[in-house]
Formats: structure tokens, C-alpha cells, sequence
């Protein structure tokens, strides 16, 4: 297979892992997503375009924060919630008495308190953000940088140990090279570049310390990570993008 081949794989999987987006009928396997890993960011970034895109364009027509709701429901319809439910059932995990209480609970598929409360946090506060975004700067960008830096925090977590023995859903990003990793932890700082020009470090630090809440917490009470808490990442650590982006507004 020619390289210009394998990274054509390479982006179709990682659309095909970070979204519900059809693809075609390109079969893609553990090693294009492995690969895929570097277009993570890329992904998040025409994610968070498009919803920032209807954030705007609805802001006259519903009011800015009502406008920000039906964006962020783009959001979960795109992705289709995948996230979402990764921060609910690592919510409901890390809230168990034991290590292995925990992997048990983050298997099954049904929402305890913790993670309601979770769920309905992260929702308000996005929604809020997104909200202010559009009224105040550019939201497009805004939310185009944010979500991908938001997409790179699995990708720094992968270096950590994977908790859960046995095949799971995030042990392909584990096992994933480094070198993809590393690029795409560059080319989210690229993009995140473009969209906050001096503010880029503000929001960088609001989005690595997102991921560090997580990759801290879960490493200590679950010594290390799985694919719910990679999930988990990505929405933490776009909420902290987001928040800090609002910050400096």
C-alpha cells in the first residue's frame, strides 16, 4: 500500500472513530486508526466549526443562548454522544468504593447519580460558553481551536497504562505509535494557534489542565486509563478550552 494510501485510511478512520459521519465503505482496521490519531485534532476542529457556524447563524433568530443549545445538540448528533457518555460512565466509575468496582461499573451502560450530575454540568457550562463565544468573538474559530484541542487530550493520556485487561475500546489509542500521537498534539496546538493568536496559551492551559483532572484521577483510583476516561478527556478538556477561552474574551 503507497503512503499516500495509508493516510488517506488514516483520516477516514479517524472521522470514523470520532464521529457518526459516513465514510463510505473503506474498511479501516486498528492500525489506520492507530494511525488516524494524528487527524484527531483535525476532526474536532471541523466539529467545533460547524457548530460554532450554527451557534451564529441561529443567534438572531432563537436568541444566543438558545442558539448555543441546538449547536451543542449538532454536537452530540455528529459524534453521536460518544463523549457524553464516556464522562457519565467514568463519573459513575471514579464514585465507586474499589478499583475493580469501578471497571465494573464503567461497563455498564446505565447512568448513576454521579454521572447525571456530571452529564448535566458539562452540558450547562458548554452551552453557556459556546453562548458567550458567539456573542462576543468569532465562535467559529473559537470553537474550532477549542474542540481540537479537546481531541488531542486522549492522545496525551495514551501514554499512560491501559487499566482494563483484555481488549477495549481504547486500548487502540494505547497501542497506537507514538510518532502519530505526537503529531497530532502539534497540530492541535497549530490550529489552536490560529484560532486564539495571543490568547493561545490561556486557552491551551485551560484545555491540559482539563486533562490532567482526568488523567491525574484516573491513573491514582484506576491505575491508569480506558476508553470511557479517554472520552472523558475529551470532554473535560474541551470544557476547559472553552472556559478559558471565554475568560480572555
Amino acid at each position: 500500500m503507497s503512503a499516500l494510501a495509508r493516510i488517506g485510511r488514516a483520516g477516514v478512520a479517524a472521522v470514523a472513530f470520532l464521529t457518526r459521519i459516513p465514510v463510505g465503505r473503506l474498511a479501516v482496521d486498528a492500525d489506520d486508526i492507530g494511525r488516524g490519531v494524528l487527524f484527531f485534532p483535525a476532526v474536532g476542529a471541523g466539529v467545533g466549526a460547524l457548530v460554532g457556524l450554527v451557534a451564529e447563524s441561529l443567534d438572531a433568530a432563537l436568541s444566543v443562548y438558545l442558539a448555543a443549545g441546538v449547536a451543542v445538540l449538532l454536537e452530540a448528533a455528529l459524534t453521536g454522544a460518544i463523549h457524553l457518555d464516556a464522562i457519565a460512565d467514568t463519573a459513575d466509575g471514579l464514585g465507586a468504593g474499589s478499583r475493580e468496582r469501578a471497571l465494573e461499573i464503567m461497563r455498564d451502560p446505565s447512568v448513576g447519580s454521579f454521572g447525571a450530575l456530571a452529564l448535566v454540568l458539562d452540558l450547562l457550562l458548554k452551552v453557556g460558553a459556546v453562548s458567550l463565544l458567539a456573542l462576543d468573538r468569532d465562535a467559529i474559530a473559537a470553537l474550532a481551536g477549542a474542540f481540537a484541542l479537546g481531541r488531542a487530550a486522549p492522545l496525551a493520556l495514551a501514554w499512560l497504562p491501559y487499566a482494563r485487561p483484555g481488549p477495549g475500546s481504547g486500548r487502540v489509542l494505547t497501542e497506537a505509535p507514538s510518532w502519530p500521537r505526537a503529531l497530532g498534539l502539534a497540530l492541535a496546538g497549530g490550529i489552536a494557534a490560529a484560532a486564539f493568536g495571543w490568547d493561545l496559551f490561556a486557552v491551551v492551559g485551560g484545555a491540559a489542565a482539563g486533562a490532567l483532572v482526568v488523567g491525574s484521577i484516573a491513573q491514582r483510583r484506576l491505575g491508569g486509563v480506558t476508553g470511557d476516561v479517554l472520552g472523558a478527556s475529551v470532554e473535560v478538556s474541551t470544557l476547559g478550552a472553552l472556559l478559558a477561552a471565554v475568560a480572555v474574551l
